[in-house]
């Protein structure tokens, strides 16, 4: 069994940073991709960014690149989403998720609140 606690949201204003943490624990937690979904009121949930196990390779919605960085910390524990040049477009509750196939997402985190003002 997993657990996945989202930390690190807040309120920015546009143009700001911020860095949301995806903490994983407990047994069996290993071999497993990351990926960051978001979703704001009235819309759809929408896939964010993503990363390997291995960190080699990542993945990012086009409305995020150059903005967004996924990565992980040296212990494997935790996903990092650094968010820079925030927009208000960015507001959404954001969500991480575990999967070892990037089709079933075996674990879900209960998500952080983002909020952006202009």
């Amino acid at each position: 069994q997993v657990q996945l606690v989202e930390s690190g949201g807040g309120l920015v204003q546009a143009g700001g940073s911020l860095r949301l943490s995806c903490a994983a624990s407990g047994r069996g937690f290993s071999n497993y991709g990351i990926a960051w979904f978001r979703q704001a009121p009235g819309k759809e949930r929408e896939f964010v960014a993503a990363i390997t196990w291995s960190g080699s390779s990542t993945y990012y919605t086009n409305t995020v690149k150059g903005r967004f960085t996924v990565s992980w910390d040296n212990a494997k524990t935790t996903v990092y989403l650094q968010m820079n040049s925030l927009k208000f477009d960015d507001t959404a509750v954001y969500v991480c998720a575990a999967t070892r196939d990037h089709n079933w997402y075996d674990y879900w985190g209960q998500g952080t609140q983002v909020t952006v003002s202009s």
